[in-house]
């Protein structure tokens, strides 16, 4: 009975472990310009006692956006839910957090 209940823990946590692995990540940019636009990144991310698998939503959302390689890119808005603000450490039990993050990118001809 024990090592049934341990296959069936051990299986749980190697599911829930590779939907951490294969993540859900996505990024769009829009153009504004020539050279320059806006873009947006998402993420989602798995929490199991306080380890987020891959790693936190938001590190994988700025990355995305990062790998792009386009010039001039600032992060204006970043959005992490759900947040509880000092409950937040709840959701370091078990948790599936999303990511936002916003910006811009390129040169659009004003000085700043």
């Amino acid at each position: 009975m024990r090592s049934a209940s341990t296959a069936l823990v051990l299986t749980a946590l190697l599911a829930i472990a590779s939907f951490g692995a294969a993540s859900c990540a996505s990024v769009s940019f829009d153009r504004t310009t020539q050279t320059s636009g806006s873009f947006r990144s998402s993420a989602a991310a798995v929490t199991i006692l306080g380890w987020d698998l891959p790693k936190r939503a938001v590190d994988i959302a700025r990355d995305n956006a990062s790998d792009a390689g386009l010039v001039n890119m600032n992060v204006e808005a970043t959005t992490v839910f759900p947040y509880l603000g000092w409950f937040d450490w709840v959701l370091d039990i078990f948790s599936v957090r999303f990511a936002y993050v916003n910006g811009t990118w390129g040169y659009d001809g004003q000085s700043r």
